[in-house]
């Protein structure tokens, strides 16, 4: 168990002057090497369609929307897969909106494609991505029932949810407030669920979204109680709200670098027993990014030489090249990964097909 509690946790994330720099110096300790990882990826919405609505979202659209991603053919992906093959992408990050087929459009090319519903679909999607590329399947759409991870988890190295935060005040807040799918309990029984399928995981924190320092604390202690018992996250992200003009939330301050700096220093104190990597996005951290890899920060996470973040579609990645720079001029050695972390590929975490693929994929880093 980590000897940091919550009164240690909630210090960090409220220090001041020197104790700041005397918390950011304790994480070097926990330190294991000077490596910091990434995963070449290439990043596939499947629709843009969301039963969500958070205040602060860029990836929704709406149905009427004529620009929108309702609905990608396998020909589309499979075309967007084989550039990503090219340029060496060992990921196929699948993002698509929450319960995307309640919505009556999505749910009709889903019929005319002859599934009932999106699970399934996804599912040959990642089977067909296997099949047929290189790449290894990561899905990221939100809350899923244990049956539908059951399924999931037969075609996915692994998958990813943001907790974001485990308040329900947040509920009420613009953040979150017609968005059904963010209820904090739903968010973190798919996490547990995930656990007890053995499937490795990706989940994080958003900060800036009208958090205390005290539900963020609650937030990293739900995230770490839940990894305790099933040992399945891979990585926890840390991102930062990033205010756009078109959102809801387009007036909400931005959290400061100190609450970065605070907050990715906490997190790497508090797991510093769990061996989970802290990740920051380096694309909304452009100017501060090597900051993070001294508060303790080892990953970057998925960076895409072939496609935007559709998720923060104003914040375009860094080049590798840029990302090797920021990460050996910080004294730092940088490595890619694939989207399932070493330590999990073995059969006690995999199917034999995952693992043989990802074996592969190993042997040619």
């Amino acid at each position: 168990m980590s000897n940091y509690s919550k009164e240690d946790i909630l210090s960090i994330l409220n220090a001041k002057d020197s104790d700041i720099l005397k918390y950011m110096s304790e994480t070097a300790q926990y330190r294991k090497n000077n490596l910091i990882t990434y995963s070449k990826n290439v990043f596939i919405p499947l629709t843009e369609i969301c039963r969500n609505d958070c205040g602060y979202c860029n990836f929704k659209k709406d149905p009427s929307d004529s620009e929108a991603i309702i609905l990608k053919t396998k020909e589309e992906v499979l075309d967007e897969l084989k550039i990503a093959e090219k340029y060496g992408c060992k990921e196929a990050l699948f993002t698509f909106g929450e319960d995307a087929d309640e919505e009556e459009v999505v749910l009709n090319r889903l019929n005319e494609f002859g599934y009932d519903n999106m699970v399934d679909y996804v599912v040959d999607i990642c089977q067909m991505t296997l099949d047929e590329t290189s790449l290894l399947p990561h899905s990221n759409g939100g809350n899923f029932s244990y049956e539908a991870l059951k399924k999931l988890k037969k075609v996915n190295a692994s998958m990813g949810l943001m907790l974001e935060n485990s308040s329900n005040r947040l509920m009420e807040l613009p953040t979150h407030n017609k968005s059904p799918g963010k209820n904090p309990e739903l968010r973190l029984e798919t996490i547990t669920n995930a656990g007890k399928l053995k499937i490795p995981y990706t989940t994080g924190i958003l900060i800036g979204i009208g958090e205390t320092t005290e539900e963020i604390a609650d937030s990293l202690f739900a995230i770490k109680e839940i990894n305790d018992k099933y040992g399945h996250i891979q990585e926890i992200i840390i991102q930062n709200f990033t205010s756009t003009p078109d959102i809801e939330m387009s007036d909400w301050p931005e959290p400061s670098l100190l609450d970065m700096i605070r907050t990715v220093t906490a997190a790497t104190l508090l797991f510093s027993d769990s061996d989970v990597s802290i990740q920051v996005p380096p694309n909304l951290n452009y100017d501060t990014a090597q900051v993070f890899l001294l508060c303790g920060a080892d990953d970057w996470g998925g960076v895409s030489p072939v496609s935007q973040d559709y998720v923060n579609p104003t914040s375009p990645w860094p080049t590798l090249d840029t990302l090797d720079d920021l990460t050996t001029d910080a004294g730092f050695e940088l490595i890619e990964r694939l989207c399932i972390y070493e330590k999990y590929i073995n059969d006690e975490w995999l199917n034999d097909a995952l693992l043989e693929k990802s074996l592969t994929l190993l042997r040619h880093q």
